[in-house]
């Protein structure tokens, strides 16, 4: 079945195409043979907060567009499956993003879906399959409570702004920002395009107090909600996972909100994040059993609806997907409690 796609949509999709083939962002220095070049990506998908028969978890479409603006294609990982089925999807995609939103880190169908793709991930890696790792806001908590073992965060005021980023000396060696042109780097540290709509943090102080955290990742960028230091971006010192606080994706793709950055330099530099996660899943040589399996799998298959507000895929009763629009409300909830 194909999707219909509005106009708009096709203008935003061309858009992003068009910026990655004129070296946004293309860093692909791997001969052909060392290079996927028909790269999957999983995400991760949620509960929706009042779920019904027609909405019974969700993805945000501007991920889906933030990856595909890369040239990767995108399978949902739907929730409450097994083991089993989790673990023939892990070994049929190139990698994994865990997306921002607003579920238990620890009880939802998103944490435990993250949990089995994580430890797949740090298995897998461990014997030489290159498998990478992505969370945004909600996926960044995550990715730090599944390392550290248990709730690390800390309130912040930061559910409505967009900032720079303050680099650290590690960032200028990192993977994730040492192939990054100047300007970028620049724009990055300079002007408030990193957008952050998260009420919960992770302290540069915690951060530094942890013995797990610390031989585990590397920080990046921090920031400064005024009074409280917080971790906004990392990558894990020796397997390609990594996270960021704030929205990278929702520069290009979204346009419910006031605060969130579309100058052409937070336009630019979100595109050069999706080419550099993208590219890390060209290094993965994970592939579905046939063809047929392939699109199946694909998000594409199903037809988009669209409202008023902001796009993201829902799933039924039916396990049919549709592509809708809601904002992402940026609450989390802890042990099942909304904060």
């Amino acid at each position: 079945m194909n999707p219909e796609i509005g106009l708009s949509t096709m203008k935003i999709y061309s858009l992003g195409l068009l910026l990655s083939f004129i070296g946004f962002a293309f860093s692909a220095d791997l001969s052909s043979q060392e290079r996927n070049d028909r790269p999957i990506v999983g995400i991760l998908a949620q509960e929706y907060a009042k779920p019904r028969p027609s909405r019974l978890s969700y993805i945000a479409a501007s991920y889906v567009k933030f990856l595909e603006s890369a040239g990767a294609r995108v399978v949902p990982v739907k929730l409450n499956q097994t083991k089993e089925e989790y673990e023939t999807l892990f070994n049929s995609i190139n990698g994994v993003l865990f997306p921002g939103g607003a579920v238990s880190l620890n009880a939802s169908g998103y944490a435990k879906a993250a949990k089995v793709f994580y430890d797949l991930a740090i298995k897998a890696n461990s014997k030489g399959d290159y498998f990478p790792v992505w969370g945004t806001c909600l996926g960044f908590e995550e990715l730090v409570y599944l390392t550290f073992g248990k709730w690390c965060l800390s309130s912040t005021n930061t559910t409505a702004v967009a900032l720079p980023l303050n680099f650290t000396k590690e960032a200028t060696l990192s993977r994730l920002f040492k192939n990054f042109p100047e300007d970028v780097l620049r724009a990055f540290s300079t002007e408030p395009i990193t957008e952050n709509s998260h009420k919960w943090s992770l302290t540069l102080k915690t951060f530094n107090r942890s013995k797990s955290l610390k031989n585990f990742y590397s920080v990046l960028s921090t920031n400064n909600d005024g009074k409280v230091e917080f971790v906004s971006t990392i990558e894990a010192k020796d397997y390609p996972i990594y996270g960021t606080q704030w929205h990278p994706e929702k520069n290009a793709f979204e346009w419910t909100r006031p605060y969130i950055p579309h100058s052409p330099s937070a336009v630019k530099a979100a595109f050069f994040m999706a080419d550099f996660f993208v590219n890390e899943a060209r290094k993965n040589f994970h592939r579905f059993a046939n063809a047929k399996d392939e699109s199946q799998a694909l998000i594409y298959n199903y037809k988009p609806v669209y409202t008023s507000v902001g796009m993201c895929f829902f799933e039924t009763r039916t396990e049919r997907i549709m592509r809708c629009e809601l904002n992402e409300c940026g609450r989390h909830y802890k042990n099942n409690n909304r904060i």
